[in-house]
């Protein structure tokens, strides 16, 4: 089965859950609901999750709102190659501060790994089957990892990625591919295993685009591999937050970003156009673009995301963003709409 067959329709636009596992500030069990509801209400059909928000925590809150729903009425993803191991002296406030999770993590890019994690995460949501599962953070850019990322793809490459393989195989999964911050992994399971869709964040937003256009997009036509485009805002940049992607540097924010950052900004001034908004559509128009999917965590930004996708940008504003090289040429940017 192919990600555009995956990907109906209907689930060309996703709820990720990274803020609702308390990543960026404590969010409530309550507003948590309440911003799954919403999105649902919305029409949001498809939901993106993993172990690692929260460790546990965003698993949960998902599976209080979805299991009351048809489950062949929403597609759901989730992660796998980091396990929880509850322990009553665990380090989970160090990677979530604003979690209270009972869990230490375990990287296991193993075939055991997978299955166990898979079973783990059907058991914190309340379902009784993962559509889509990315392997997660098997990446330069993941620091946690107990040997280099080349060292541990090795592992996956003998182990988790022929088991999803299989499982897909068996209808266990419908697809499966790696969510990953940077080009390279992506690159190589493509070329040596054989994914549907991969997870790309953090690599196709308006800030930053041209490597993903011009290096991983050929390659993936070639290998007939859809992609979910993840961090479109680069966690929120876009729209205005005070942090660029994820990290422990995320802060720290270079002149060149901030500076495009304004320029962009100018732009949609003149043309009245609603920044986040242009990311947004922008990140969805290329064709390998199966889904994208946007964090939200509070009810107004989950409508806010919604409405977004359903309005209408002039092409004169693109246009100009082309013309002072705000975007590659060759940027694939929303079809007028009549």
């Amino acid at each position: 089965m192919s990600a555009k067959q995956i990907f109906k329709p209907e689930f060309q636009f996703g709820l990720g859950g990274v803020p609702i596992g308390n990543e960026f500030e404590i969010v409530t069990d309550e507003a948590a609901l309440n911003t799954l509801e919403a999105a649902w209400n919305a029409g949001v059909r498809y939901f993106d999750v993993s172990p690692w928000y929260g460790l546990g925590l965003a698993e949960r809150r998902y599976g209080m709102f979805l299991h009351n729903q048809p489950r062949d009425s929403y597609l759901i993803s989730t992660k796998v190659g980091k396990l929880l191991k509850a322990a009553s002296r665990n380090n989970s406030k160090e990677l979530f501060p604003y979690g209270n999770s009972p869990n230490n993590v375990v990287f296991d890019y193993t075939a055991d790994g997978v299955r166990r994690s898979i079973e783990d995460s059907l058991q914190r949501i309340g379902i009784d089957h993962i559509d889509v599962v990315f392997v997660h953070d098997l990446s330069p850019d993941n620091l946690l990892l107990p040997t280099p990322w080349q060292e541990q793809f090795a592992i996956a490459l003998n182990g988790a990625f022929p088991a999803l393989s299989r499982m897909r195989d068996e209808g266990t999964i419908r697809g499966w591919g790696v969510g990953v911050n940077t080009p390279e992994p992506i690159l190589r399971v493509m070329q040596e295993s054989d994914p549907e869709v991969c997870l790309l964040a953090s690599q196709y937003s308006l800030i930053d685009h041209a490597n993903a256009l011009n290096r991983v997009f050929p390659v993936a036509r070639q290998r007939g591999v859809g992609f979910v485009v993840g961090s479109s805002l680069n966690a929120g940049f876009i729209s205005g937050s005070p942090r660029y992607n994820y990290g422990k540097e995320s802060w720290s924010i270079s002149q060149e970003h901030l500076a495009k950052r304004e320029r962009l900004r100018a732009v949609a001034n003149q043309f009245g156009v609603d920044l986040r908004t242009a990311a947004l559509q922008f990140s969805a128009a290329p064709d390998v673009a199966v889904s994208l999917l946007v964090g939200a965590h509070t009810e107004a930004q989950a409508l806010a995301n919604v409405v977004s996708m359903k309005a209408t940008i002039p092409q004169a504003f693109w246009a100009e963003l082309r013309r002072q090289q705000l975007i590659e040429q060759n940027a694939p940017v929303p079809a007028a709409r009549g």
